[in-house]
């Protein structure tokens, strides 16, 4: 099967460099000179800290700058890719000392969303080097508090399995009834075909990821996987991925918790999270690794049924993973999942990140509001019923933003959206209202 790549922006578009806006109160961006580029290679053996190879790949085109959501707040060059090579490349050749307080601003100002790598002609694996980057910047105490509070959580297979005693997850070897259904309350579905069936067991075996975030807040999701293919197993013991360590400054941790995990999930690895999915596809191979819509796509699965709001197909737009786009190339099949079910709407800013990125919103609470307010206010022009996430840290910033902003819009996991299609149930009138029965986290 071969996967997309992101469309929305060519390398060979000409770079036009967003006008500057103003910077988020507080974050020590709000003045002063925005220095230049700059260009080369890293020269000399350098501290160790990148890969040499990676860093000397970029050639400070620009191509990247209109790309990066934080260049788009503030219009500094530190605070795009090619500012953040340009700093990497000062700290490695000792230009700049490892406690310089630009360093540590700029690696936590990145959202990591690797928006600059399809655009980029060079090839920068922007990703890998914003990792090695906070290895050296977030060692020890100097890691946030909340990302090492997380980790330590997460590193711990039995805290994880307790969310199922009290969440009700997917659990091993059980199939919900054919009545269950995810995300019930102002949705309506009508039957228009019967379910796919799926008697017989598949070649090798088929395990779903269990998401550390996703088992406990959206326990629905895991759910609604096992209603859509019952020939998907939930493997016990599942722990964490290791994306999280990954992304916030282990990343030999984070390789590590990867391999364990794949030895504990035989056969294809299916998950409901994008972030995680990029993640172990780089540590376990890209073979073993299906994002769901992708999964649903290679096993020929057609959706069922339709999803209705006031007996008019729904409006249902798509926020994608960052990580699943930029990182794996994986646009269309959530896109042709989602127009199977409902009417699909394509949002201007989909690909564009909404400020989730994994701890970024605890971390920097104020920089990951400003990110995400543009896309409200797109999702609100384009009058959508559903937006849909393939990613549990978007879903979660999806809903507390539209909680906030007062909406009338629904944000669903893309699993819930196509269980309740097949469901057959009406389950209401309108578009807008919590999902009964699942608990929303608690806004910020």
């Amino acid at each position: 099967m071969t996967t997309d790549r992101p469309s929305h922006r060519s390398p060979r578009e000409p770079v036009a460099p967003a006008a500057p806006r103003k910077p988020t109160p507080g974050s020590g961006r709000e003045s002063g000179p925005t220095p230049g580029p700059t260009p080369g290679p890293a020269s000399g053996p350098g501290l160790g800290v990148f890969d040499k190879d990676l860093l000397d790949r970029c050639i400070s085109c620009g191509f990247c700058l209109p790309a990066c959501p934080t260049y788009t707040l503030t219009g500094q060059e530190p605070s795009s890719p090619r500012g953040r090579i340009t700093l990497m490349r000062a700290l490695e050749s000792g230009d700049l000392a490892p406690d310089d307080p630009t360093l540590a601003e700029e690696s936590s100002f990145c959202l990591g969303c690797r928006a600059c790598e399809p655009v980029c002609p060079a090839g920068v694996r922007y990703g890998a080097l914003l990792e090695q980057w906070r290895d050296h910047q977030w060692r020890g105490r100097d890691r946030p508090l909340i990302a090492r509070l997380l980790m330590a959580l997460v590193s711990r297979p039995a805290l994880l399995r307790l969310q199922g005693l009290v969440r009700r997850h997917a659990r091993p070897g059980r199939r919900p009834g054919a009545g269950a259904r995810a995300g019930t309350g102002a949705p309506q579905a009508t039957r228009r075909d019967a379910p796919e069936a799926a008697s017989s067991r598949p070649a090798e075996p088929v395990s779903l990821m269990l998401g550390c975030v996703e088992r406990g807040l959206y326990p629905a999701v895991s759910r609604a996987v096992r209603t859509l293919r019952p020939e998907v197993d939930v493997p016990p013991g599942q722990g964490c991925c290791g994306a999280l360590h990954a992304h916030n400054g282990d990343s030999a941790a984070g390789a590590e918790l990867a391999h364990a995990l794949g030895e504990r999930l035989p056969g294809t690895i299916v998950t409901t999270a994008g972030g995680c999915a990029a993640h172990l596809a780089h540590h376990l191979g890209r073979g073993r690794v299906r994002e769901l819509s992708e999964y649903l796509e290679l096993t020929g699965h057609r959706p069922a049924g339709r999803v209705t709001v006031d007996g008019r197909p729904a409006r249902v737009a798509l926020q994608d993973s960052c990580h699943l786009r930029n990182g794996l190339g994986v646009t269309r099949p959530p896109r042709e999942a989602i127009a199977a079910v409902a009417e699909y709407v394509e949002l201007p800013n989909a690909g564009d990140c909404c400020g989730a990125a994994g701890t970024y919103s605890m971390l920097r609470p104020a920089d990951s509001r400003a990110v995400l307010a543009p896309k409200l206010a797109a999702i609100e022009a384009a009058d959508v019923d559903y937006v849909v996430a393939v990613n549990p840290g978007c879903l979660r910033q999806l809903r507390q933003g539209l909680r906030r902003g007062g909406s009338r819009v629904r944000a669903l996991h893309l699993a819930e959206l196509l269980a309740l299609a097949a469901a057959g149930e009406a389950g209401g009138s309108g578009g807008a209202g919590k999902d009964r029965g699942e608990p929303e986290a608690p806004a910020d």
